[in-house]
């Protein structure tokens, strides 16, 4: 495939397949490796995305920041703990099926299907295609596509890592109202009430169609997050101690970054009927304060 002058393709490091992108509008970098955006700074603005220092960059590895694509199945897999955490997708290689560029953004289109590869996760007929349109606003699109003769059934996430200067003075806005689980210490609906602050680890999944807004005074930016076929938003930071048991994060990175979540997870399960199709989005823009 012919690649637009704005995108490049490039192995970094040897054997690592990366598309760089350098648009006027924005920078950024795509990995085959999972169809994983780890990196966009729209111009004008610091970098977005948050990537681990410690990230491994290896294919068949999940990557620690920017926005994992979490597939077919969120957290561990509900009948088979051997299998990997958040689904396969995340740790295969995927082809680049479409690309180009306008005057004001980059979009890119990767492919994966199913395969013998694939099967031995899980057993479905699938197409899946991540749409990624990079300018001044970045928004990511998973398509999942049943292309079997039976129904299936779906969770997923945009797992997205985003950059702050320091998560405990942060503000997020926007789940007044909602209810929550927060996973590690009950099973049951909280409710929430004004904005949410971090001050401890956090593990929550709302249920909420809603925009959320990330207000961060230090780096005098908002984040705005809006997202479409999800009725699930995790709101996510691992604080002290779950950091140092993560191997690919550093032990003191927890003030650097927020995940917000688009999710299918929960109570929101897909089931996707034979040649229909399910669209996760999420969509990230900056407001500087």
């Amino acid at each position: 495939m012919t690649l637009p002058p704005s995108v490049t393709l490039a192995e970094d490091p040897a054997g690592y397949p990366i598309l760089i992108i350098e648009h006027a509008s924005a920078t950024g970098r795509i990995a085959l490796n999972g169809a994983h955006v780890t990196d966009w700074i729209p111009e004008g603005h610091d970098p977005v995305l948050y990537m681990s220092a410690e990230a491994v960059m290896e294919v068949g590895k999940p990557i620690r920041g920017g926005i994992p694509v979490c597939w077919p199945w969120f957290g561990p897999h509900p009948a088979d703990s051997s299998k990997p955490a958040h689904g396969f997708v995340r740790q295969m290689l995927w082809e680049v099926d479409a690309a180009r560029e306008t005057e004001t953004a980059v979009e890119i289109v990767l492919k994966l299907s199913d395969s013998a590869a694939t099967k031995a996760f899980w057993p479905q007929a699938f197409s899946t295609r991540l749409h990624v349109h990079m300018g001044a606003t970045l928004q990511v699109t998973l398509q999942a596509a049943n292309t079997g003769t039976t129904a299936w059934s779906m969770t997923g996430a945009l797992h997205t890592y985003l950059n702050v200067e320091d998560v405990r003075k942060v503000s997020i806005h926007g789940l007044h109202g909602t209810q929550y689980v927060e996973g590690r210490l009950s099973p049951d609906k909280r409710p929430q009430h004004g904005t949410i602050a971090i001050d401890q680890e956090v593990d929550r999944m709302y249920v909420s169609d809603a925009t959320v807004i990330v207000h961060d005074p230090l780096w005098k930016r908002e984040l705005v997050i809006e997202k479409a076929g999800s009725l699930a938003t995790v709101v996510w930071n691992p604080w002290i101690e779950k950091s140092k048991r993560l191997a690919d994060l550093p032990d003191e990175a927890y003030p650097e970054f927020l995940c917000i979540e688009a999710a299918n997870a929960g109570e929101d399960v897909v089931t996707v009927q034979p040649g229909q199709e399910h669209l996760l989005m999420q969509r990230i823009e900056v407001r500087k304060l």
